[in-house]
């Protein structure tokens, strides 16, 4: 680190000096050097300027400091400031406004791994510095790999589009609520934004119960049942081979594996039937698709209930409506927390207190799609079945005014 070595009556007057006229390296302490002498760590970029605004009455010299010690303030730094300065430091009199709004706030960590946003490090100067750049901010975020983002790929599978930037591979692991997920954030998605539906789905009552999961991911919501809701028996449908690595991998870690059979492939294609008493049905924007095949696999002679995922959109008013939470839904147990109170949705990046009602929107949607889904186990089975709403969840909100919901159906013959 570039410094001003002066002898300590002249310090405190170069010192206001400095930083009055922003010259000051303010992430390093004032450090004593030997013959006595004081060193003030001055900025790189601005040398050229330091040295030409110094009154020659105050004797100094430019020295360098091997190893600064960090100041207070540093020492307080967030890492989004550390990695900020670390990149100044590295690039010096190149360092620009532009470069400054490339580089991230935040990012998402899975163990020595950090994951970038994709609009990080865009700017051309960024790939010219090649892999100084990213052992640079490896070192800064206290990582060993990095691994940038990029779109969702359209192909169906939700597949990410991540490149690793430093590192041999992408696999990390990943501790939620006590079950141990394993993945490849190259290959596979982490849905960090269901943790309530996880949680939520690990307190439901599954002892003795035989669950299909149609759309398993690396096993969001298929561990949640085995591991904490004591579920029998699942079966798994996913059509993602990355992802069915990753499953097969995760029921491993978790010490389920003897309890779940994996299908590889669309799970509208499965040939189950008659083994259900609990079907989730995971996907979003819409899990219609998979409502046939949910009829199918319940049991015929009792039924069962079906988690039925879904994004529903509701319009903002100037004074919305309000509407009581249906019958079923304050009778049912699975409706309420701990304190018997139903959950509280998140209202577009805020908390909304839900409290006991339900947006009209969300009522309306629950109600046709249990005669909808009422309407296909009829056909189905060709006597009379009934549908009963046990409970409307907000999991959290998709875009604005736009919820991920899940409907709690039970479906009785």
């Amino acid at each position: 680190v570039p410094a001003l070595a002066t002898e300590p009556q002249f310090a405190q007057r170069l010192r206001e000096k400095l930083e009055g006229e922003q010259l000051l390296d303010g992430r390093y302490r004032l450090q004593k050097m030997q013959g006595g002498c004081v060193a003030l760590p001055v900025l790189e970029e601005k040398l050229s300027q330091l040295l030409l605004s110094l009154p020659q009455e105050m004797p100094c010299d430019l020295v360098q400091i091997q190893d600064p010690v960090l100041s207070r303030a540093a020492c307080r730094q967030t890492p989004a400031q550390k990695l900020r300065d670390k990149l100044r430091q590295l690039l010096g009199e190149n360092w620009s406004e532009e470069l400054e709004r490339d580089v991230p706030h935040a990012w998402q960590r899975h163990g020595n791994l950090v994951l970038l946003s994709e609009d990080s490090f865009r700017a051309a100067l960024w790939e010219k510095l090649g892999p100084a750049l990213w052992e640079t901010v490896a070192s800064a975020l206290g990582a060993q790999r990095l691994a940038r983002q990029g779109r969702v790929l359209p192909d169906g599978m939700r597949s990410p589009s991540v490149t690793l930037l430093l590192g041999q591979d992408g696999w990390v692991e990943h501790m939620d609520n006590g079950i141990r997920y394993t993945f490849d954030v190259t290959k596979c998605m982490f849905s960090a934004g269901n943790i309530t539906e996880k949680l939520r789905v690990a307190s439901l009552p599954c002892s003795g119960e035989v669950l299909v999961d149609l759309y398993a991911g690396i096993g969001y919501f298929t561990l949640p049942y085995l591991v904490h809701a004591e579920a029998a028996f699942a079966h798994a449908c996913e059509w993602n081979g990355h992802a069915v690595e990753a499953l097969r991998r995760n029921l491993a870690l978790n010490g389920v594996q003897d309890r779940c059979h994996v299908y590889h492939g669309d799970s509208r294609q499965l040939e189950l039937q008659d083994v259900a008493d609990r079907v989730n049905l995971g996907l979003i924007p819409s899990s219609e698709e998979g409502w046939p095949v949910a009829c199918r696999v319940l049991k015929k002679s009792t039924g069962g209930v079906l988690h039925i995922h879904h994004n529903v959109e509701s319009h903002p008013v100037s004074a919305p409506p309000q509407t009581p939470v249906l019958q079923a839904e304050q009778e049912s147990p699975e409706a309420a927390d701990s304190d018997g109170k139903a959950q509280d949705p998140v209202e577009d990046g805020g908390k909304e207190t839900l409290g006991a009602r339900i947006k009209p929107e969300w009522q309306r949607w629950a109600e046709t799609t249990a005669a909808r889904i009422q309407e296909l186990l009829v056909e189905l089975h060709g006597q009379l079945w009934l549908t009963r709403i046990l409970h409307i969840e907000p999991v959290k909100s998709y875009a604005p005014h736009v919820h991920h919901l899940v409907l709690d159906l039970e479906c009785r013959p």
